[in-house]
This record gives structure tokens, sequence and C-alpha cells, in this order.
């Protein structure tokens, strides 16, 4: 039995720039009250990452190639051999474009320059290890089980929060039932 429904229709289509939020009541430790900002969606699949998940490592503890001290986020299960980075920065070569003002990835040399010069922030960047992936027809599935709400708003938001506010604040700006859904309890049990 579901209890939050998403306004996913079999006739939408999910897109790079739009945020997945995990539903309420989803039992799964990997994505309990996650956004994951979608990078990339196809038939072949859709690669996602977590945007609300800052680990207490920084991205200079995690490599000695990068001068940053921006914290790393877990941006999902899948390879957290790798690494991966959301930006508002359009100087960054190579980088792909998710909306028109949020990008990523792209040419390394480009961003240890930036760094160097500190123009990398918390502000303007966000790294990540590991990645949220779904095989082909996956996620739709997911979404018509009610496990994702789809947002549709300016990914800039993740630059704007906390972290851990996240969640909340998108299904505020959602407005209407969503709204009510941000207040629900971590634990219902305990209400």
């Amino acid at each position: 039995m579901q209890f939050f429904d998403s306004p996913f229709n079999d006739n939408d289509t999910i897109q790079a720039g739009f945020f997945l939020l995990a539903e309420p009541l989803l039992d799964d430790p990997n994505f309990d009250r996650t956004v994951i900002l979608i990078c990339q969606h196809s038939q072949e699949g859709a690669f996602g990452l977590v945007v609300n998940r800052p680990t207490e490592i920084n991205v200079s503890e995690a490599t000695d190639l990068l001068e940053i001290e921006n914290n790393l986020f877990v941006g999902g299960p899948v390879e957290q051999n790798t690494m991966h980075f959301l930006h508002t920065i359009s100087e960054i070569e190579e980088s792909l474009i998710i909306t028109d003002d949020i990008f990523w990835g792209g040419d390394f040399d480009s961003l240890q320059k930036l760094a160097l010069k500190r123009k990398i922030t918390k502000q303007n960047c966000r790294f990540f290890v590991g990645y949220s992936g779904w095989s082909e027809l996956q996620l739709e599935e997911e979404l018509k089980n009610n496990t994702w709400i789809i947002s549709k708003i300016n990914p800039k938001i993740i630059f704007q929060h906390k972290p851990e506010e996240l969640w909340a604040a998108i299904l505020k700006e959602m407005g209407g039932k969503y709204k009510v859904y941000s207040n629900y309890p971590t634990d219902p049990r305990l209400n």
C-alpha cells in the first residue's frame, strides 16, 4: 500500500536536471530521505547523484591532486571508487550541461587551475564518491511503484540549502500536498 503518490505518469519523461526525492516511507537505508539529481537519462538507463549526503571527509583528504576543502558527498551506492562533481562554473572546459546553470564534470586540469586560484567553493561546486544508477526501464518501474517523487525545480537549490535541509526544502518549494510531506516524521511510530 502506497501512502504517497508521485506526479509521474506513463507519458512523462525523466530528464537531466530533474530531482528524485525519496518518498517518506522508502525503506532503503541507501536512499532514506535522499535527493538525487538526474545527470543523464536515456533508453539504456539513468545516472544520478545523491546531493544531500555529505561525509566528514573533504576533497583534499581523499585525493592529493586537488587542494579543495569542500566535503565529499556520497553520490550513491554504485562504484564508490569513482569521483564526480557538479558545479555552476561555466569556465570548466568539457563540462556536460545539465541545465543552463548546472554542469557535471569537466576537464580536470581546468578544475585544478581554478582550485589553485581558490575559485572552487561550497557555493559553486560539490564532489561525490559513487553514484546512483538504474538499468533500462528500472527507474520507470520504481516511479510507477511510487518510490520517488519527481521535482522539476531549479537544481541550483542544492547550493542554497544545507544538505540535511534539502529534502524538506524542495518539497516545501513544490507546495500543495508536497509541503505536507516535508513535515512527515522520520519514524511515524514516534509521532
